[in-house]
This record gives structure tokens, C-alpha cells and sequence, in this order.
């Protein structure tokens, strides 16, 4: 089984480009973050003409999350429990969170809050959203230390130094932060390791490069989009790769694909 995430950056923007990955790549499971549309504006004929199920939650030209899935989309489940919410009292209007079982594998398609600035309220907020995830996802293998769990998409953290292209110029900015680093190795602690970094390990291994500056001709990235597992998948896991070829070309996404390959 491939698992892959990727912030896409408006699906309907890059829709051929997804669909010519998918045919490329052979994923079976693609979690998809900053869709940027509605659930009726979403391209899902694109991708159930390929053989893939889809499941999707979004609002407006912000945020967005998706689930596509060749081998099963069971139990769709639109935010984790405890979720905070920003700026309403629903917190799937931000359509941060989107979660299904996907061949025995309890997928949870994440967009984590940017924070904007160490000193925005928005900052708060994104440390109290992986708090409550960090919390719901102890609960899950409190429930059932054999639950095959995958914690994957845009966390908007650069867990280490190695992550960043250059630390020193984001040392008074969001995703370095030493609280939101933190809250990123509390999850791990909770039992869901990185399981990408032992197959692709830095220095100079990103996943997102910003559009300005030709960031990533001169590789000035960063490792943001991860995929988390539980201990049974984690104990899966045969490769992972980061396919820094889709982020080249006209029409890319910031981001790069993340995939992970999984033992039967």
C-alpha cells in the first residue's frame, strides 16, 4: 500500500496535475491539504474516473482537506475530537481535519494553523489545536495500542534545524518556535513516529519552497508535510520519499509530495 500527503495548494487550480501524479505514481491513498474550495466546487470526478473514492470537507478559497482512496474511504469523520475552533463555535468550518479508513489504515488528512506570528493570536490558537491533537490521538491508542494510525499533511512546523534552509532568518518567526516544536514531539511521544525521516534524512531534505526569491532553485526550503504513525504502522513502513520533481515546473504547488510505502 503507498500513502502519500500534499498540501496542493487549490485543487481546482491543479487537478490535471493531480491526476497525472496519481496515474504516475500508483498511490493508493492521497490525503490533500489547502484544497481551497467548496465540497460542490471540488473536481471529484477527476479522480473517481481513475478508480478512487473521495471524501473532502471545505468552505471557501480557504483551507480544505481531502481523502482520495483506491482501496477503501470507510467512516469519514470531519474533525477530531476537541478541535478547537477559530473565529466561530463549529470548528469544521475551518476545514482543518479530515479522517477515514482507508484498507485498515485510520487516515487523518491535517492542516495545521500557520500561527502568522509568534505574537498573533492565531499563534495561540495553533498551539491549542495540536494540544487537542496531540490528546485524541493518545485517547486512540489508549483505546487500542494495535490501531493502525496516519497522521499526515501540513503541520506548518520545522520539528529541527536540519528542517530549515537556513534557521537563523526565521529565529524570531512562527514554525520554529520552541512551543511549537514542543507540541510537534509531544504527538511523538504520544507514540506516533516520523516515519519519512529515517528514509529521507537532511540536511537539505524540504518538502515546501516558497514561491518568491527562487527559493526552490536555490533549494531554500523547509520540511513541513509529514507523515506521522502509530507504532502498527509504523512497524510497516518499507520506504518513504519525498518527490521533489512534482514541485518543479509550470503550475506546481509550493509543496512537494510526501509518500510512504507500507509492507502487507
Amino acid at each position: 500500500m503507498r500513502l502519500a500527503t500534499w498540501n496542493v495548494n487549490s485543487i481546482r487550480t491543479r487537478a490535471d496535475r493531480v491526476a497525472a501524479w496519481l496515474q504516475r505514481s500508483d498511490v493508493d491513498v492521497l490525503a490533500l491539504q489547502e484544497t481551497k474550495c467548496r465540497d460542490d466546487q471540488f473536481p471529484g470526478s477527476r479522480f473517481t474516473d481513475l478508480g478512487y473514492r473521495v471524501a473532502h470537507v471545505g468552505h471557501s478559497q480557504w483551507n480544505g482537506v481531502a481523502i482520495l482512496s483506491r482501496v477503501g474511504l470507510e467512516d469519514v469523520e470531519t474533525g477530531f475530537p476537541g478541535q478547537p475552533a477559530w473565529g466561530t463555535s463549529d470548528p469544521a468550518a475551518e476545514a482543518r481535519a479530515l479522517g477515514a479508513t482507508c484498507g485498515g489504515v485510520r487516515v487523518w488528512s491535517l492542516y495545521v494553523p500557520n500561527g502568522r506570528t509568534l505574537t498573533d493570536p492565531h499563534y495561540g490558537y495553533k498551539l491549542r489545536w495540536l494540544e487537542a491533537l496531540r490528546t485524541a490521538a493518545d485517547g486512540w491508542l489508549a483505546a487500542d495500542a494495535g490501531a493502525q494510525v496516519a497522521l499526515v499533511g501540513d503541520w506548518n512546523i520545522a520539528p529541527q534545524d536540519d528542517d530549515v534552509w537556513d534557521v537563523r532568518l526565521f529565529a524570531h518567526s512562527t514554525h520554529v518556535s520552541e512551543p511549537e516544536r514542543a507540541a510537534f514531539r509531544a504527538i511523538v511521544d504520544a507514540g506516533y513516529a516520523d516515519v519519512v525521516r529515517p528514509h529521507a534524512p537532511g540536511p537539505g531534505v524540504y518538502t515546501y519552497w516558497d514561491y518568491t526569491q527562487l527559493r526552490f532553485p536555490r533549494r531554500e526550503g523547509m520540511r513541513i508535510d509529514f507523515v506521522l504513525g502509530s507504532p502498527a504502522l509504523a512497524g510497516r513502513v518499507t520506504n518513504a520519499l519525498i518527490d521533489r520533481e512534482e514541485r518543479k515546473g509550470k503550475g506546481a504547488s509550493d509543496h512537494a509530495p510526501v509518500i510512504v510505502e507500507l509492507a502487507d
